[in-house]
């Protein structure tokens, strides 16, 4: 009874209100826009802790490595300017031998010593967020717990399934070509190992996940048409003969004298090229162009020549030829230092060839004359500037 007196009055004043103003349309859509408002209250999306938590690491990792990649790309350029490189053409073994060449460490432990390689390589690869706000997961096979893995199983198949279609519609065509001409030629490369595929896919693998890898791309390779999916097939394998330098001896000849000698021709340094040859046993005897060490004005020249000898202790026990070409003094002391190097590397001990390694002897020196900047004195220097 309360409930109806109640809305008998409410009902009265509505019905006053309309008296008053004689809109009952807009009237009668007010109260129902109310009744609606009223009725179905805004939804919030509500977050896990941690989802917020999983959704936070992911921006700071990539916001991190995107800062590391910035400074990274300037060390590069101001590396490469230092060496008289190219920086748009600078490579990642170039930007070891200059490290090698700039910092050379006493360190014999590879890890301790000084290097500059990508941030992505460095610090260890993260999974970026692969769900929405919402929780709805952008991959298809997300709930697998191992998408990426997973993933590139589905590319092996679908390729395989391509390369079936490709088979059949030369079958279709009554085509004869051999197969050899179709087969994907891997000579010289193998598969990636375990760890290589786990940093690929940033998910952690088991051998026998591994094992299903390796039969699915076996089988992929092994198509007649294999030819037609050399870039997937590429993208699992890396190559065994790999280009890096190598500090290993060559074998000395000897003369009809019974004497060994080791020839290193084509030694360079700037615009300064030598032909350099040792024998051993020898008296200390040392020629350039027909003269000794007088051949170098300076004190500096000849330190250059002689460091090597002192540093493997064979300066009285070796005789040294060279004939050097183009260049300036100091041009030409480098690459006869250079050949005399690598000469001796056939006349001492492997853990001597560690010492000269360390020392910077080894190391090819790739460093130009900066050219002369226009408008300035020199490749630096700049005219003095004078207010009046």
């Amino acid at each position: 009874m309360l409930c109806t007196q109640k809305a008998v009055t409410f009902i009265s004043s509505c019905a006053r209100f309309v008296v008053q103003d004689g809109t009952y349309k807009c009237l009668f859509r007010c109260f129902s826009q109310d009744i609606e408002k009223k009725a179905t209250p805004k939804r919030t999306v509500k977050l896990s802790k941690a989802m917020k938590a999983y959704l936070e690491r992911a921006r700071t990792y990539n916001e991190f490595i995107t800062q590391e990649n910035q400074l990274f790309n300037v060390g590069k350029r101001h590396l490469a300017n230092m060496m008289g490189l190219d920086p748009e053409s600078l490579t990642q073994e170039q930007i070891d031998e200059s490290i090698e060449y700039l910092f050379p460490s006493g360190l014999f432990e590879k890890k301790a010593r000084p290097l500059m390689k990508p941030p992505p390589i460095i610090f260890p690869a993260r999974k970026d967020a692969q769900f929405d706000e919402a929780g709805r997961p952008f991959h298809f096979l997300f709930y697998t717990g191992k998408p990426n893995y997973f993933n590139i199983l589905h590319d092996l198949v679908t390729q395989m399934q391509t390369l079936n279609a490709i088979e059949d519609e030369q079958l279709k065509k009554n085509m004869s070509i051999s197969s050899t001409n179709n087969m994907l030629d891997v000579t010289g490369s193998q598969w990636i190992s375990k760890e290589e595929l786990e940093k690929m896919v940033v998910e952690p693998l088991t051998d026998f996940e591994y094992k299903n890898f390796l039969a699915a791309a076996e089988r992929l390779l092994a198509h007649k048409y294999s030819a037609f999916a050399k870039e997937i097939i590429m993208k699992y394998r890396k190559t065994l003969m790999e280009m890096t330098m190598s500090f290993e001896a060559p074998k000395p000849e000897y003369d009809e004298n019974g004497r060994a000698f080791i020839t290193v021709k084509n030694c360079p340094r700037k615009n300064a090229r030598a032909n350099v040859t040792v024998r051993n046993p020898g008296t200390g005897l040392l020629s350039i162009n027909g003269k000794d060490i007088e051949y170098f004005t300076t004190v500096q020249s000849r330190n250059q020549i002689l460091y090597p000898l002192e540093l493997t202790g064979l300066r009285g026990c070796v005789d040294i030829e060279a004939t050097v070409t183009g260049g300036g003094e100091t041009g030409q002391a480098g690459a006869i230092r250079w050949g005399i190097s690598w000469a001796l590397r056939s006349f001492v001990s492997k853990d001597m060839v560690e010492t000269m390694r360390l020392a910077g002897l080894l190391t090819r020196d790739f460093r130009r004359r900066e050219r002369k900047k226009p408008g300035q004195a020199k490749a630096r220097k700049k005219y003095t500037w004078k207010k009046r």
